[in-house]
């Protein structure tokens, strides 16, 4: 989850810088499946283990009640191994400088692998043959007295695991670390920004802040506003996370909340319209941003389920109140460039849009975001394009 603390943020960098350096060098020896058997292991109901193993009851045990025996004799291999493969983290781990949150863990780990018989587990070795009474006591330590703490490791597992995918994510895609500070009024300054779902992106150069706090933006069809919004907040997102950004550079104030707008759809069962929920959502919005808190609002085609008067009145409507909140930056794109005029007249409104092409009948988008209000209208000429016109006058 996103994070709303600086100091919390900082440390998160850490971390994942520092698993970034190790990351080539971190051991395999733990596997989704070494997992899977820990958890079936605890899932699983079992033939009650002897109260006290010893050589007689365990070999009975493993006799009449095979399937038992034998699911507690493979989970506990795969104990041992997700034992040993802690330590072996823990030991690289140690090599380094490591973030408060590292070391955090790597104190817990060491405690709880110091218990005598996990220690007794890790000095087994795979290749040598475990008798039936010591699979028993092993098992029944791991189920009746360890159940917890290993559901402990198995999480502080995870976190990490999830925070080297972080780390090599970062580091095959070359992500920046961004800059973050609190601030008195929300900004956002990037350089080289895109969109990591992109094979060959174009990037973008954005600047939000005190003074120009609202981006409205125009552009065709096909343009790249959605991809522009959407890209940006995958960036404040990743940066409230602790990872690294697409992006050259980027300078951000912490945000207590980050809102979009861009996938609305209407309710059969409730009643409600595409553009009750519109409404609905903005309104939401509003009551949310009120708070005085720091926001990020991202509106993806303001009130496409009204007509054209309609939606003209009421985006403008909108925009005059949004504009005039200063604890909340604004993105918002929409084709109505008419309403564009209107609104010029408010500094604060920072008017951008992408523009569009046509050479020898083919559409050319360059991707590129430039200051301007566009009245470009490709619609039709993309419906006749695909070949609909034609189709339709065969009728």
């Amino acid at each position: 989850n996103p994070l709303d603390n600086l100091a919390e943020i900082h440390d998160a960098q850490q971390t994942i810088q520092q698993l970034m350096v190790i990351g080539n060098h971190f051991p395999l020896t733990i596997t989704n499946g070494t997992i899977m058997v820990m958890d079936k292991f605890y899932d699983t109901p079992l033939d009650a283990y002897p109260t006290h193993p010893n050589g007689i009851n365990s070999f009975s045990y493993s006799i009449l009640s095979k399937s038992d025996y034998s699911l507690t004799k493979y989970s506990t291999e795969h104990f041992i191994t997700f034992f040993k493969g802690l330590q072996q983290i823990i030991t690289l781990l140690q090599q380094q400088n490591t973030s408060k949150q590292l070391q955090n863990w790597c104190d817990r780990i060491s405690y709880l692998l110091s218990n005598p018989t996990v220690q007794q587990m890790q000095q087994w070795h795979k290749e040598d043959k475990m008798p039936p009474q010591k699979v028993l006591e092993f098992g029944s330590f791991l189920r009746n007295r360890f159940k917890h703490k290993a559901f402990e490791l198995m999480d502080i597992y995870s976190r990490l695991d999830a925070y080297l995918s972080l780390a090599i994510a970062g580091k095959k895609y070359t992500f920046a670390f961004p800059e973050i500070e609190l601030a008195n009024q929300p900004f956002i300054n990037a350089n080289g920004l895109w969109h990591l779902l992109l094979n060959v992106p174009v990037s973008y150069d954005v600047q939000l802040n005190k003074d120009t706090n609202f981006l409205f933006l125009t552009g065709a069809n096909m343009a790249g506003k959605s991809t522009f919004i959407k890209a940006v907040g995958i960036c404040v997102y990743l940066a409230h996370i602790g990872m690294g950004v697409p992006a050259k550079n980027m300078q951000l104030s912490l945000f207590n909340g980050l809102l979009s707008n861009i996938n609305v759809a209407d309710n059969i069962i409730k009643g409600e319209s595409y553009f009750f929920n519109e409404v609905q959502r903005i309104k939401n919005t509003i009551e949310k941003i009120s708070d005085g808190n720091s926001w990020l609002i991202l509106i993806d085609e303001l009130f496409k389920g009204t007509n054209v008067q309609d939606a003209m009145k009421c985006s403008t409507t909108v925009i005059e109140g949004l504009h005039k909140m200063p604890n909340a930056l604004f993105i918002l794109s929409t084709h109505l460039y008419e309403i564009g005029e209107q609104l010029q007249q408010y500094p604060n409104i920072d008017f951008r849009f992408f523009e569009t092409s046509v050479a020898d009948n083919e559409l050319v988008f360059s991707y590129q975001l430039k200051k301007g209000i566009s009245n470009d209208r490709l619609g039709y000429l993309i419906l006749k394009k695909e070949g609909v016109v034609a189709l339709l006058e065969k009728l």
